[in-house]
């Protein structure tokens, strides 16, 4: 049996080394290392995957919210509703642009933004909305952007954690995350279930007039260069990095698939263990697992994980402490129990290896342990 990895990056690289290698020798061979051929080929590729009309590459996926927060002319003081159950990033931008993070708890089933409560934290000051796509499935687009429609709210998609999940309309049409609302933001950070080799993200919109306010923004402010028409950021995809997507994109419905084969091992394996519950699936979207999360019940997650780990098993914990209860946004003046559903997942949700590698060996030998432990 192979080591077990949380993500298995390198046997990943194995498997398409040749194809890989290539495309970068040739981004070298060009020397055009910044803004080469092989980001705007990129671009236009991840457009046609996504089937919407604008992707304009950039540095990360917290510089896509960021530079998205910026592309809709917001105010200091306006506020941005989010969820507290995310990585730091989501509440980081808000803040960084003067903006006020108002937090929203979550689904208890889906870990993503209740629209049941959205409504509730809607003030006159409300400009916009940022659902986060949580683990690989997304939020209940349908009911947030007919709340966002009755305000005369943006909705900014966070979905580095679920490029290629589809959103599922009550009519049946599809979409894919990212390209419901009125921006999509995605992350192409190693781990992710299109990852490169260092940092990378997108930003992803249908309206034209947005495309050219954010080609704007990622380049300093110009249109033309030397000319600067407003305040800008410097966020670029380097070329190398575009010709290792360039490669994996062609990967990546093969990528989810094996990511839901591994997830259906897991329920087959787990889903009848007490005390343990598997992940849920929205009956609104496709679920493409960029994480395996369970949730334990009773005080027993730290040490099922310490004694995983003793097996040399890999598991994290998405996420061990709530935003709004995190040092740096203790100004915010939210407070234990004012987000119940979070404050219980951060207690109780921890997440095994998950990736494209994963054998049905790995899986077995994870699965026994995990049911060792909670049957002592």
């Amino acid at each position: 049996m192979h080591p077990i990895r949380m993500v298995d990056l390198k046997r990943q690289y194995v498997r398409l080394r040749t194809e890989i290698d290539e495309s970068i020798q040739k981004a070298i061979d060009s020397t055009a290392f910044i803004n080469g051929p092989d980001v705007h080929s990129f671009s236009a590729e991840l457009s046609a995957y996504l089937d919407v009309e604008h992707v304009i590459p950039c540095g990360n996926g917290t510089d896509a919210l960021q530079v998205a927060l910026m592309a809709i002319d917001l105010e200091p003081g306006d506020e941005v509703i989010t969820t507290p159950f995310s990585f730091i990033a989501s509440i980081e931008v808000i803040k960084l642009l003067r903006l006020v993070p108002v937090l929203v708890d979550i689904d208890p089933l889906t870990f993503n933004l209740d629209p049941l409560q959205l409504e509730a934290a809607i003030s006159d000051k409300t400009r916009a909305i940022i659902p986060v796509h949580l683990f690989g499935q997304c939020a209940d687009m349908e009911s947030i952007l007919e709340i966002a429609g009755k305000h005369g709210l943006k909705v900014i998609e966070d979905t580095a954690q679920a490029i290629g999940a589809e959103y599922i309309f009550s009519d049946a049409r599809r979409m894919k995350a990212g390209t419901i609302g009125t921006i999509g933001c995605a992350s192409f950070f190693p781990s992710k279930n299109l990852g490169c080799y260092g940092d990378g993200g997108a930003i992803i919109t249908r309206d034209p007039d947005l495309h050219v306010q954010i080609r704007t923004i990622v380049n300093h402010g110009s249109r033309v260069k030397y000319y600067y028409e407003e305040v800008g950021v410097n966020s670029r995809l380097d070329t190398l990095q575009a010709a290792i997507l360039r490669v994996k994109l062609r990967y990546l419905d093969d990528f989810n698939a094996a990511r839901q084969e591994a997830a259906a091992a897991y329920d087959r394996l787990l889903g009848s263990v007490s005390r343990l519950r598997i992940p849920a699936r929205a009956s609104w979207s496709t679920h493409i697992f960029h994480q395996y999360t369970l949730i334990i019940e009773g005080a027993e997650r730290d040490n099922l994980c310490d004694y995983l780990r003793s097996r040399d098993i890999p598991a994290m914990i998405y996420y061990p402490l709530s935003l709004h209860l995190q040092k740096a946004y203790r100004h915010l003046n939210y407070g234990e129990g004012d987000f119940p559903v979070t404050e219980s997942m951060s207690k109780t949700v921890f997440s095994i290896p998950m990736h494209t590698e994963l054998e049905t060996e790995q899986i077995e030998y994870i699965c026994h342990h995990i049911k060792e432990f909670l049957n002592r």
